[in-house]
């Protein structure tokens, strides 16, 4: 049997009880470091303290592992139970889909169990889940690479008064472009995309295209560590937004849409107005 198991947002101890039943008769237990990462990360001392709590060795599986030794992993489970940990749900990246139909295919049997993800977790500002449109990536740009493509998604989102979810890029283990081009990996340090550099992007990009999608006027709501006892989650203008310290990563953004009287009743508790920067850093809204 092959187990994918999220873990939720926040830390070792969101995973459910059904599935730590599930990891705990693992011959074999991998999680998932490239998508997304847990408060503590994905070093060393990240892997023990899983361990502990789950009572199994655990694998760091980063992009590489999954994507070009995935039939490895699927062979495991072939004849053992293996669980494949994946931080918030099992279907929040592609990857994962990829990796049941693969194992579908091989009549490799396959339970998922599901947790939190951003996609729900979002709705803690008030703004109501079906409210959202489709959700965007936002990559890093790069001086030779400046993709848009989110742009389109954000203007019809806007033009139908809904909200866009907007994914900021995490780059975990991702090989440099010299040491490619010199045909040996060099690995670039983890890079985590914050609200300050997507917000500047996203204006570079309606400058460009112009069809005003948004503007730096444009109400937003920013998220820092969705699902952790320190989440930050702060709703004003882009331009706003600018000034305000979300402190470490992961990182989230929200475009308004259209409001609903209740949702700008709720969204009026994280909303930041008169205060100044300084008064800001010490208001902390957990519901």
């Amino acid at each position: 049997m092959l187990y994918i198991i999220g873990l939720g947002l926040a830390d070792e101890k969101d995973i459910t009880l059904r599935g730590l039943e599930a990891v705990k008769k693992c011959e074999k237990v991998y999680v998932e470091a490239y998508t997304s990462l847990l408060s503590f990360g994905v070093s060393s001392d990240g892997l023990s303290t899983l361990e502990e709590l789950y009572g199994r060795p655990v694998t760091l599986a980063d992009r590489e592992m999954v994507e070009e030794k995935a039939d490895d992993i699927l062979s495991e489970a072939r004849g053992s139970d293996v669980a494949f940990l994946v931080v918030g749900d099992p279907f929040g990246a592609t990857t994962h889909t990829d990796l049941v139909v693969r194992a579908k295919k091989f009549g490799i049997r396959v339970e998922v169990i599901h947790n939190a993800s951003v996609m729900n977790a979002v709705g803690v500002c008030g703004l109501q889940l079906y409210r959202y449109g489709e959700t965007v990536s936002i990559p890093f740009f790069t001086e030779t690479w400046r993709p848009d493509s989110f742009y389109e998604k954000i203007l019809r989102n806007r033009q139908l008064g809904l909200h866009t979810l907007c994914l900021l890029d995490i780059r975990v283990k991702e090989p440099s472009l010299e040491s490619l081009c010199r045909g040996r990996k060099c690995y670039e340090p983890p890079k985590f995309m914050n609200i300050q550099t997507a917000i500047e992007q996203l204006l570079e990009v309606e400058q460009i295209h112009g069809e005003s999608a948004y503007s730096e006027e444009s109400t937003c709501v920013g998220f820092a560590r969705l699902g952790s006892g320190d989440q930050r989650v702060v709703a004003c203008s882009m331009r706003e937004l600018m000034d305000v310290d979300f402190g470490a990563p992961l990182h989230c953004l929200v475009i308004v849409g259209k409001t609903h009287p209740v949702e700008e009743e709720m969204l009026e508790f994280y909303t930041i107005k008169a205060q100044t920067v300084e008064e800001e850093m010490g208001l902390h809204c957990s519901l």
